[in-house]
């Protein structure tokens, strides 16, 4: 039996709430038990293929800026939607002459940049896939371990870097093997071809008949993503999958349609959020992009105020850790947050939690320095679904929403233990692995529907239209020795939210034991302002004022917790941070839970000694709470 839940509405103080989309829900339950939600707002039509936004713009609006980079020198790099369509049409005539397709696909190991997004689209035209891979396992690998196993698993027959002299030790270790190298700078420190040695003819005929060959079914590229273990699979992204999620999201944000985007930009490209939506977003609507060299730290976050001094962006899209590092800028320098807001409609977070002080603190910016509230959004989504699947159109007062499934999705929550799996089928949902049947067929239940590993709940039971809440990962929940279950997820957003700025991250233990731990990973710049010692220097973790203050809000969260399950008991700071090469990071930055407790089982069994050593904060118990 389905039912209708009552319209969506926006706060009437919500000013820029009201250019959002909307989402309705509708919601069948089964005898089983399992619920099915989607929405009556429908999709268009949208085009076959990428490719086919850069020819309509190149006619509609060939003196607009597509893209722009800063150079060495500090001035801005850009090209027209015009000057983009002829070098793309010359590369994609170059990748012909070299025997590319799915089997040979195109390899990029650079990062962000105007000559990765020609190579990119140049190969998207004349229907090759191309694989974006992470920079970290070329530039800051050991040795080169993952970079080898990704190019093993997608047999490119041609890699690209925007700058060989950095992946000089790279390029030698994956020499060969029909392999065709390619550098738009400084090939010969890397024994590559200058990437003019692969230009054609902007004419060429057969540019034409590949890009008319080309189907919504065509793969466009592979992503790669390890997940939360094991080594990185190779995510098929068809066009179908880019073209139908960009029409979904311009369901959520007709603004799109109206005003053509300006971003400023830092999201790595291997990432979906980077590529599929943000650089997508901006090529299907003619916007656009500048390409920030900044990064979602403390230091690495000035570039992006300079950046961001000079351009005013329509919107704005970070992980929580950008937004805390960009904020003191805004907060400290009226002018700068009259301009970031100038023309903003929308902020735009993902990756992970953001902290409610954050959140608050855009909220409070918003309103002087604009005169109005801006939209704070965010969704669920996943690599595996081009990304977004769910979004959060309305306003809450809170972080953390993810709102209801996009026009076109179908939200399947079926009961696990105590918690709501959520599983999604749509258009935007990928065909599967490359190259592993065997992955693909565990990824999927049996009625089709793309399991996500995450947890879902109902914000309010009694209204369905009030959207979900992102309840943890299923894989990560664990029970103490008691049989009480521990929902990691969002215990780790409440202590990382409430030890910020100092602690950048969390790995909740206690599997099997008798109470909850938690091993804290720290911010190294934050502890060194807050304690006024070196970054560097050996007593910065046990530094007195430091342990105090953490284990002040430690307690003061211990003080809140209704029972077991989300009290901590006891901390410990680590003082090696988590390792990208060991796989306790994720080559998005975020942590791999499972691998950092297998890796530091050792401290794991100090934290829960029953003498633990010195460097484990032990809370004390309070009466009616359970240690």
């Amino acid at each position: 039996m389905s039912r209708v839940a009552p319209r969506q509405t926006t706060d009437a103080d919500g000013d820029g709430w009201h250019r959002l989309g909307r989402l309705e829900p509708v919601i069948e339950e089964r005898a089983d038990g399992v619920r099915f939600v989607s929405v009556r707002q429908t999709i268009g039509a949208y085009p076959r293929a990428l490719p086919d936004r850069l020819v309509h713009w190149a006619a509609a609006a060939p003196d607009r800026t597509f893209l722009a980079e800063r150079t060495t020198e500090g001035a801005w790099r850009s090209l027209t939607y015009a000057e983009t369509l002829r070098q793309v049409r010359r590369l994609a005539a170059g990748l012909l002459r070299h025997d590319l397709s799915a089997e040979r696909p195109v390899a990029i190991l650079s990062g962000n940049g105007i000559d990765h997004a020609l190579v990119a689209l140049a190969a998207m035209m004349v229907g090759v896939p191309y694989a974006p891979i992470s920079p970290p396992y070329s530039l800051v690998a050991r040795d080169f371990g993952k970079l080898a196993y990704c190019l093993d698993l997608l047999t490119p027959g041609l890699i690209f870097v925007a700058d060989a002299h950095p992946f000089r030790a790279a390029l030698a270790a994956v020499a060969g093997q029909d392999r065709v190298l390619v550098a738009a700078q400084r090939s010969e420190t890397g024994g590559a071809l200058p990437l003019t040695a692969l230009e054609g003819e902007a004419d060429d005929a057969r540019v034409d008949a590949a890009f008319a060959a080309i189907g919504s079914d065509t793969i466009a590229k592979f992503l790669l993503t390890s997940g939360s273990t094991g080594e990185p699979k190779a995510v098929i992204n068809t066009q179908r999958m880019l073209m139908a999620n960009q029409a979904m999201l311009e369901q959520c944000f007709p603004f799109l349609a109206t005003t053509p985007p300006v971003f400023v930009d830092w999201l790595p490209w291997n990432h979906t959020f980077g590529s599929n939506h943000n650089f997508g977003m901006v090529l299907t609507h003619g916007g656009t992009l500048h390409i920030d060299e900044g990064k979602p730290v403390a230091a690495g976050i000035l570039p992006t105020v300079r950046n961001l001094r000079e351009i005013a962006p329509t919107a704005y899209f970070n992980v929580p850790k950008g937004y805390e590092a960009l904020l003191p800028h805004l907060q400290e320098d009226p002018a700068f947050a009259r301009h970031f807001f100038s023309r903003l409609d929308m902020l735009f977070y993902a990756g992970a939690g953001l902290a409610q002080p954050v959140w608050d603190g855009y909220r409070a910016l918003a309103r002087e320095a604009a005169g109005r509230d801006i939209p704070f959004v965010t969704g669920l989504g996943a690599t595996e679904t081009a990304p977004s699947a769910l979004m959060n159109l309305r306003t809450t007062g809170q972080a953390g929403a993810i709102g209801l499934p996009m026009a076109g999705v179908t939200l399947k929550l079926v009961p696990v233990d105590t918690k709501l799996e959520a599983r999604v089928k749509a258009e935007t949902v990928t065909p599967g692995y490359w190259r592993r049947p065997d992955l693909t067929e565990k990824v999927f239940d049996e009625e089709g529907f793309y399991r996500f590993g995450d947890a879902v709940a109902f914000a309010d039971p009694a209204d369905p239209a009030q959207g979900f809440l992102f309840d943890g990962r299923l894989s990560e929940d664990f029970k103490l020795a008691t049989g009480t279950w521990v929902s990691v997820g969002p215990l780790r957003h409440l202590i990382s939210s409430n030890l910020d700025p100092l602690i950048r991250d969390t790995v909740i233990t206690g599997h099997d034991r008798d109470e909850v731990g938690v091993l804290l990973v720290p911010d190294r710049e934050a502890c060194a302002a807050f304690t006024g010692l070196p970054p560097g220097d050996a007593g910065l973790y046990a530094h007195a004022g430091l342990i105090a203050d953490i284990t002040q809000r430690l307690a003061s969260l211990a003080a809140a917790a209704t029972g077991s399950s989300n009290r901590v008991a006891r901390a410990m700071i680590l003082t090696v941070p988590p390792s990208l090469e060991d796989g306790e990071l994720t080559d998005k930055g975020s942590i791999n839970q499972r691998a950092v407790l297998t890796r530091r089982a050792d401290l794991v069994a100090a934290l829960h000694a029953e003498r633990p050593p010195a460097n484990v904060i032990v809370l004390k118990s309070r009466a009616g709470v359970a240690p």
